[in-house]
């Protein structure tokens, strides 16, 4: 099993799907199972977002796989797992999230310096249908520029 120094785990739709406001980081509470798997890279964090519950902030839907060495102390694979923020963090995105279409989503999942995970999290917007299809008309527009460029 091979543990990496260095985990970045990235929500790729996230962009597409979504406006980003702001971004926020915060801590993860893992029990000694999760961070193992983390430090493995085995955890998704594509179809998870953010809620309150009683005043905290919490990461549902997050999928950290099972420790492949843990025995009966393994951990459930997709359990909400607290966040840990200052609170004036928190009262301000509790505010924002009150407006009509924004929720919480994670961004990316890594391990900081001091061995830490820390989950990026940003307020965001849903995009409507022609804002994506926009998006997709960019990035083609782009490829063929470079295409062009490359060419000449």
């Amino acid at each position: 099993m091979k543990i990496e120094k260095t985990v970045n785990i990235f929500n790729k739709r996230a962009r597409f799907e979504y406006e980003l406001l702001d971004e926020y980081e915060a801590g993860i509470v893992l029990t000694g199972t999760e961070i193992k798997s983390l430090r493995s890279s085995k955890a998704s964090i594509t179809e998870s977002f953010c809620q309150f519950i009683d005043n905290e902030l919490y990461v549902v839907n997050m999928m950290i796989d099972e420790y492949k060495l843990g025995t009966f102390y393994n951990h459930k694979t997709k359990r909400e797992r607290k966040l840990l923020m200052h609170k004036y963090e928190l009262q301000k995105l509790k505010k924002k999230l009150n407006d009509i279409g924004n929720t919480i989503i994670p961004l990316k999942l890594y391990i900081n310096d001091q061995g830490k995970a820390k989950l990026l999290i940003s307020l965001a917007k849903g995009k409507k249908l022609f804002d994506k299809r926009e998006a997709i008309k960019d990035r083609e527009n782009k490829v063929n520029i470079q295409r062009i460029l490359k060419k000449s």
